[in-house]
């Protein structure tokens, strides 16, 4: 039986940290789906179309089991169930990560019982790299050195080009 995962965020900008788990999903499972979800809560930084160029050209170079679509309406558990997936792949970074982990896998669950939430904890130097860290940063003076740490490549040139 084929395993299907999700891999949901949205990637406003994608981090390092997002292609570490990209990468460990990509040999955990037999595709990986990497889903552009739209956060309501979240101020855009890029839209949904630059994320989803960035996000292909991002994995373009890993294994040709992980594919990048958007997620365009209803629950990710449904997104899962359509797109033929039982697994959803989190990264738990620190507890306020489980705190906000813990009743969506559980809501989740209830929800589609065949689904199965993954955790998966980076390693320590991209514990604190987040999306909200760095847009935090871009403008502030020297900001350049530090957001190119935290994202790949053709992020950064993305993030460069619009500053």
């Amino acid at each position: 039986m084929k395993r299907t995962a999700v891999y949901a965020g949205s990637f406003d900008p994608p981090t390092n940290g997002h292609l570490w788990m990209i990468r460990q999903g990509s040999a955990l499972f037999d595709e990986l789906v990497v889903a552009l979800a739209v956060n309501p809560d979240k101020p855009g930084f890029f839209s949904r179309e630059e994320r989803l160029a960035v996000l292909r050209e991002m994995v373009a170079e890993l294994p040709e089991n992980v594919r990048v679509e958007a997620v365009n309406h209803g629950f990710l558990v449904d997104f899962a169930r359509e797109v033929g997936a039982t697994y959803l792949l989190r990264g738990m970074r620190n507890t306020i990560d489980f705190e906000y982990e813990k009743p969506m896998a559980r809501m989740n669950a209830r929800m589609e019982p065949e689904i199965h939430s993954v955790f998966l904890m980076p390693p320590s130097e991209l514990e604190e790299v987040s999306s909200s860290f760095v847009r935090g940063f871009v403008g502030v003076p020297g900001w350049e050195r530090w957001v190119k740490a935290c994202v790949p490549p053709c992020v950064y040139r993305l993030i460069e080009a619009r500053s």
